[in-house]
């Protein structure tokens, strides 16, 4: 499904909001809720009902008319049109303080996101065992990158390395990128790249908040 949803060019914006439910049908799902109307869905996600309808009709027909969405199915094929709904194995970069939160982040494991490999290009690091994985020299990207079967990098180095990171996973086969570095990454066009960036928000709660 995820190839259909991808053919038929969904916004952005979307994709951002699919996730949100997902994440809001699984809070329902422990407070034991089996079904649930677009109007509760939407006012636990901060949008309008409409807009969660129009999001869902991606999926075509769904639901039943004047009683709800399953939540069950309903977290199915939402991960499933995302590609969500298998194993994605990781490569990180940068095994700092952000580097090891982030291998301390149980959500990645639990979401289907593995980080499988960590690499650094410290020496003092290298060897070190973080969180049950090995430190690697970024010369065994290419390798690794093959053998595990990697598909994602994740970038949490200094932002005056970001670029030479991201270089070492797209010359490893990486072409997909997720850069916490406070740094914009110049890659070809086939390398599609998230970025994190917390000052981001920051700057929007300052420039929001009312001034005295």
């Amino acid at each position: 499904m995820a190839d259909v949803l991808k053919e038929k060019h969904i916004p952005r914006a979307t994709i951002q909001r699919l996730a949100t439910y997902v994440q809001v049908l699984e809070a329902f799902t422990r407070d034991d809720v089996e079904v649930i109307s677009s109007n509760p869905l939407a006012l636990a996600c901060g949008v309008n009902a409409s807009q969660v309808r129009k999001d869902l009709a991606y999926f075509g027909e769904f639901g039943i008319r004047g009683v709800g969405y399953p939540v069950v199915s309903l977290i199915k094929a939402i991960t499933s049109s995302l590609g969500v709904d298998r194993e994605w194995r990781m490569a990180l970069i940068g095994v700092g303080n952000l580097g090891k939160a982030l291998l301390n982040h149980g959500d990645f494991r639990a979401r289907g996101f593995n980080i499988r490999e960590i690499f650094d290009c410290d020496p003092f690091k290298i060897g070190e065992i973080v969180h049950g994985l090995e430190v690697r020299c970024t010369s065994e990207l290419p390798r690794l990158v093959t053998e595990e079967g990697i598909e994602i990098g994740i970038i949490t180095t200094p932002p005056e390395r970001a670029q030479r990171a991201a270089e070492h996973l797209i010359n490893a086969g990486i072409t997909a990128i997720l850069n916490f570095a406070p740094a914009r990454l110049q890659v070809s066009s086939n390398v599609t790249v998230e970025y994190v960036d917390f000052f981001n928000h920051l700057y929007a709660l300052a420039f929001r908040h009312p001034k005295d």
